[in-house]
């Protein structure tokens, strides 16, 4: 039996050209499907560990506050695009916002405002064990980063201030 015979299929079974164009179109599914698939995939396989970071809302203003303070944002859980994440808030607190004055005198000098305050957001969920990007969502996770804390009713934007994942 030939490889290819006078018809130009192999084994006498397809087209050679038609067996390309086969293999080149399981191959871009099987792109993307690793493309969307697969942070899924490790994070069902992976050990999970757990993760908590801060997330510093920087100089917020006195309406919001109040808002903050009539949600109770503690025990609510997070939300990406239109789906709930596994993380959760566990402790919402106030402390003052410090801004640079302008002395008579010339001299700058912190001073702490009368009415703005910082918010800060501590957050606990579980990323796989040894992740080098640990991610709530689409959003990674890292010190000095911009973090969208968003729940059902709220949402606003904050800088984490540390990341500390278990060892376990």
């Amino acid at each position: 039996m030939k490889l290819i015979n006078e018809k130009g299929k192999l084994f006498g079974i397809i087209n050679i050209v038609d067996l390309i164009i086969l293999l080149m179109v399981i191959a871009m599914v099987a792109a993307v499907a690793t493309q969307v698939l697969g942070s899924r995939v490790q994070a069902a396989v992976s050990p999970q560990v757990e993760c908590t970071m801060e997330v510093s809302i920087i100089g917020t203003a006195p309406r919001l506050l109040r808002e903050i303070e009539r949600q109770d944002l503690a025990g609510e859980q997070l939300v990406s695009g239109n789906e709930y994440m596994n993380a959760y808030i566990e402790e919402v607190w106030f402390e003052d916002y410090i801004t640079q004055a302008v002395r008579d005198d010339g001299i700058i000098v912190d001073a702490v405002d009368p009415s703005k305050k910082d918010v800060i957001v501590k957050i606990k969920t579980t990323v796989p064990k040894g992740t080098a990007s640990p991610k709530i969502g689409s959003q990674e996770m890292r010190a000095g980063r911009t973090f969208i804390v968003k729940t059902q009713t709220f949402e606003c934007s904050g800088t984490i201030r540390y990341v500390e994942i278990d060892e376990e």
